[in-house]
């Protein structure tokens, strides 16, 4: 049987910071999470806070090579421990995210918090930082704008269901950069476990496509120019595994039968892209509750990610 998810992947990755446009900055890392900031007159909006503080207040060191300003807004894209628990080493006087997402902290943060620190302790540095769950201070339900100075904004959108219920991304028009969060990886796997794969694939993509980004910062995976690939390939993942475990769900078959066809099916495209054999399990298994009809998707405890594991990788 493979490792548990990524428990054995404990090299650490280069990191990249990159000056995508006039003040906005991205942190990649071989396909680890990303995370950025956008400098406004006076003040930081960032966006993703990382996993623990200690890991956070690295990526601020690198930020503050370039600028000093203060962090007024922190912008969380969607709920999952390794994109929130870091959120204290940014001192934001305003922490926001979708409405969905707070309910999500309160529904099921503590079973979250634990489920990712065993599927992915490398990206937990020093985890005993963290001071407890993160709770947005500002939610909203469709859009938020916030003033830049000199005629320049940002927006802070929900564009629909997607990797989670509270998937939110931040757009920048005058400069057409999008940080797209989970909603689009650009050469990484897609991770689907409390995912909306049909709405995800259709409506969701169609309307972050519809912004016409030149510059897109994605989940996990290199800074993009190329934004009508790296959104084709995030449908492409969705709609492939939509019709293999849709097939075998269909006849009848097996969730261990489901998984197989969708690794067969996958793997020649993706297989070698960062998380993929750690995150197909939970993926198939999310998308054959949502073919059963579970609307909203079962929380991830640690000992249901071991039992999923085992099922679908021995």
């Amino acid at each position: 049987m493979r490792a548990f998810a990524s428990s054995a992947d404990l090299t650490d990755k280069t990191q990249t910071l990159e000056i995508v446009g006039e003040g906005v900055y991205a942190l990649t890392a071989e396909g680890d999470p990303n995370v950025g900031a956008v400098e406004a007159d006076d003040f930081l909006i960032c966006f993703e806070a990382m996993a623990t503080p200690a890991a956070a207040r690295q990526w601020l060191e690198r930020l503050r090579e370039h600028t000093d300003k203060p962090v007024r807004y922190l912008v969380l894209s969607h709920y999952h421990a390794v994109r929130v628990l870091g959120a204290s080493a940014f001192a934001a006087d305003v922490i926001v995210a979708h409405e969905n997402t707070r309910f999500l902290i309160e529904e099921r943060g503590l079973q979250d918090w634990e489920s990712e620190y065993g599927r992915m302790p490398r990206l937990f540095k020093d985890p005993g930082s963290i001071p407890g769950l993160t709770r947005p201070t500002l939610t909203f339900t469709e859009t938020v704008r916030i003033d830049l100075g000199r005629g320049r904004f940002l927006e802070l959108r929900h564009l629909g269901r997607g990797h989670t219920e509270g998937d939110i991304v931040a757009w920048l028009p005058d400069q057409r950069i999008l940080f797209a969060g989970d909603l689009v990886e650009a050469q990484a796997a897609l991770y689907t476990g409390d995912a909306f794969h049909r709405e995800w694939s259709t409506t969701t993509l169609d309307r972050v496509a519809a912004l016409g980004a030149a510059t897109l910062i994605g989940g996990r995976g290199a800074v993009t120019c190329d934004v009508p690939a790296a959104i084709g390939q995030t449908r492409d993942f969705l709609e492939v595994m939509l019709r293999e475990v849709g097939t075998v769900h269909r006849r009848s078959g097996t969730l261990k039968e489901a998984f197989e066809a969708a690794h067969a099916a996958l793997a020649p495209r993706y297989g070698r892209w960062p998380i993929f054999e750690h995150c197909l399990p939970f993926n198939v298994s999310r998308l054959w509750d949502e073919l059963d009809g579970v609307e909203r998707p079962i929380i991830w405890t640690a000992e249901r990610d071991r039992a999923v594991w085992n099922q679908l990788q021995s």
